[in-house]
Formats: structure tokens, C-alpha cells, sequence
């Protein structure tokens, strides 16, 4: 029996190994002129495959349970034993592991290796225009052939990134079976501010917290080390919330980002902390006591207009930036959006509208945190979407 794999990113070669694996005849359809090449961008092209902490907050979604229920079902312990035996050894940096050769071609090669074992079909510049159904069989067509088989799983990916391949066409093929498409959004990206002062802080790199707010309430907040630009801000605590701020910006919210520069004091406790630095060194100036406590090019910015000491940290506390919009798709990490998970069965990733297909990866409409949760997320429903396909065929 067949499975055709349209996609042949982290999820594709993933789903095609574990199809294969369960003796299933396995053909990939890929539309670049190589696999992987996403794969090959991510942690900087050293591939963040994973990481140790996996909890239901790191995976989001449209409907909030859906993609912890499928993480369980090929869980962490599983992927580091499958990468394992493909000779990936990790090493772990603050949680996030990566292959020991800190080199993402591993992984995207020994993915490669094991499904040429496999007898998978490996075909590249397939590009995928058009599937249909007719009784039990899949038609999927490309510019220049039909191919025909009795699964198909869907891992075309989404339109994040610069990478040559990134578009549409993963949603478009699966709105033309009758799929929802939950509006793509970029996700792990930074954020663009209103505001004629960024030029004078882009550069700076400094640990702070940041509050996401949504017509005054809070909707998410990240701590970490935040990147300062010349639209506005970014970083990992950053890109962590971008996909809320997406999301209260396509519903027309009025967004606040709200940085913290010290969020080790309360207000309180840094008031009296910059009186007592200014009281120690009476000579120096309101703008002077922060030398050493701030980055210079902060300094300024924060002392605008400021006389008092409680003034000053309530603004240190509590800095806002009026967001009005993400960074665009080609600087995005991960898409947010897709396939509607109300219409795939997170046991096996087929869908409830068309029996026989199955999605995996960025296609459908789930994204995670940063720190090699992407991966994991393409790893595990592209495990069980290629179990579930041929163990109801065989």
C-alpha cells in the first residue's frame, strides 16, 4: 500500500522514516531542490531539535489541549531514543539540546539516510498543485506528473521565513479538501513600535521583563534578554509573545508592550535604591547615577522629562511601547495559524473530513515557544501521523 509525504522539511522526513518503518511504500514530494532547508536554518543552523523541559504552556493553539495530547503520544524520551539510534549524541545548553557537532545538516542527514533505508522515494522540484479523492484512492498532482496512493500526510510547512519554498501551499491544498484554515500569522518575531526613538537604543542587549497587554489586560509576559532595535524590540522573551500580539492585533486591540528594566525591585525598593546611589555620590546628576546600573543608550531615553527618583523607577518599571505590528512572515521563526486542529484527530493526525489524510508540522495550527519546541512539536505529530497512516493500511 502507498503514502505520498507532500513535504519533505522536518516533518516530511520524519513522517516518511516512521510510515516507512511500519511497511508502508513511501513517497515524498518535494518542491525545493534539496530537503530540509528550514532545518537547516534553525538555532542558527546548529538545530535546536528539542528541549528537556516540555510542558503544556510551551505549545499553543486554537484549541489550547490538542497539541500537548499529541507531544504525549510521542513524547521526549522517544525522540532523543529515535535520534539516538540515528547516531545524533546531544548536548544540552540551558535546556535546549542540540546535535554535539552543533551542525543542523546532522539532523537533517541522518533523517535522510534513514529513509533512503527505508526505501523511501525521495523526490525534489515536485511541486504539489492540486490533490483529490476518489473513492478510496488519493490523486496528487504536480507540474509535471499525477501520482496515486491510498494515504496521504500533509507536511508542507507554512509561509514563515526566508527560505526558497515557504509559502501557502500547504493551507491552499488542504482548504481545497474542506479544511479551515485558522489565519496564518508570523510568530516567533520581533515587534514593531510606535515611537521616533528607537534609532537611539538599536543595539543594545539587555535582560528585562516584558508585559504583553491587550486593551489594558495582560495577556502574556516573557523574562530574558531583549533585544533593542531600530523599529522597536525582539529577542527570545520577545519572540515568545509575538504570537499573542499577532493575534490581539488581527482582532484591531489597541497592544501595549510594557518593559521592565528591573523587575528584580518593586518600585518602591528602586526608588530608595536610586536615592541612595544619588546620596552617595552627591555630584553627580539624576542621568549620571544610572551609569553603571543601565546601558548608556537607555540612559537618556529613560530620564526624559524626569525630576524625581520615584518617577524615575516607575518608568523603569514600567516602560510602554505601543505595538503596531509584528515583524513580516520572511523574518518570522514559525507560522501561527493553520489547519484547523478541530478537524484532525490528535490520536492519529487524520483528519475527520477526509479519510486517509493526515497533516504533521507547521501546517497545522499550532506553534510553540522558542528553545527547539517547533521541532519537537513536528517530531511528535509527524511520528503519529506516519504510525497511525500505515498501520491502517497494512
Amino acid at each position: 500500500m502507498r503514502v505520498i509525504v507532500i513535504g519533505g522539511g522536518a516533518a516530511g522526513l520524519m513522517a516518511a522514516v516512521m510510515a516507512a518503518g511500519e511497511g508502508a511504500a513511501v513517497t515524498v514530494l518535494e518542491q525545493n531542490d534539496g530537503f530540509g532547508k528550514k532545518l537547516l536554518a534553525t538555532g542558527n543552523g546548529k538545530c535546536n531539535l528539542t528541549n528537556v523541559k516540555q510542558d503544556p504552556q510551551e505549545y499553543h493553539s486554537s484549541q489550547e489541549e490538542f497539541p500537548w495530547r499529541v507531544i504525549c503520544a510521542f513524547p521526549l524520551p522517544e525522540t532523543l531514543k529515535f535520534f539516538t539510534g540515528l547516531g545524533i549524541y546531544t548536548k544540552n545548553r540551558s535546556g535546549g539540546l542540540y546535535p554535539y557537532s552543533e551542525q543542523a545538516s546532522a539532523v537533517r542527514d541522518v533523517l535522510y539516510m534513514e529513509a533512503r533505508h527505508r526505501k523511501v522515494k525521495l523526490k525534489t522540484r515536485e511541486r504539489v498543485t492540486g490533490i483529490r479523492k476518489e473513492r478510496e484512492l488519493f490523486y496528487v498532482s504536480t507540474e509535471t506528473y499525477t501520482y496515486q496512493a491510498e494515504r496521504v500526510i500533509l507536511a508542507a510547512g507554512g509561509c514563515a521565513s526566508s527560505v526558497t519554498g515557504s509559502g501557502n501551499d500547504g493551507f491552499s491544498l488542504a482548504q481545497s479538501l474542506g479544511h479551515r484554515i485558522v489565519t496564518p500569522l508570523p510568530a516567533l518575531v520581533g515587534l514593531k513600535g510606535v515611537g521616533s526613538w528607537f534609532a537611539k537604543w538599536a543595539g543594545v542587549r539587555f535582560e528585562a521583563a516584558v508585559a504583553l497587554l491587550e486593551n489594558d489586560c495582560q495577556i502574556a509576559y516573557q523574562r530574558g534578554e531583549v533585544q533593542f532595535t531600530d523599529y522597536g524590540i525582539s529577542g527570545i522573551p520577545v519572540f515568545s509573545i509575538s504570537r499573542f500580539a499577532a493575534r490581539a492585533l488581527e482582532r484591531g486591540s489597541r497592544v501595549l508592550a510594557v518593559l521592565d528594566f528591573m523587575p528584580d525591585f518593586s518600585v518602591e525598593q528602586l526608588a530608595a535604591f536610586l536615592e541612595s546611589r544619588l546620596e552617595s555620590c552627591s555630584y553627580k546628576t539624576l542621568e549620571e547615577s544610572l551609569i553603571g546600573l543601565l546601558p548608556k543608550k537607555l540612559i537618556p531615553i529613560l530620564c526624559t522629562e524626569i525630576r524625581y527618583t520615584m518617577e524615575l523607577a516607575q518608568k523603569i518599571k514600567n516602560y510602554p511601547i505601543i505595538i503596531r505590528e509584528t515583524g513580516p512572515f520572511s523574518q518570522a521563526q514559525v507560522c501561527s495559524g493553520g489547519v484547523s486542529t478541530e478537524e484532525i484527530r490528535p490520536e492519529t493526525m487524520e483528519s475527520t473530513l477526509v479519510p486517509g489524510l493526515y497533516f504533521a508540522g507547521e501546517v497545522v495550527d499550532v506553534d510553540g515557544n522558542c528553545g527547539g519546541y517547533n521541532l519537537q512539536w513536528a517530531w511528535s505529530s509527524a511520528a503519529v501521523a506516519g504510525r497511525a497512516c500505515a498501520k491502517e493500511i497494512i
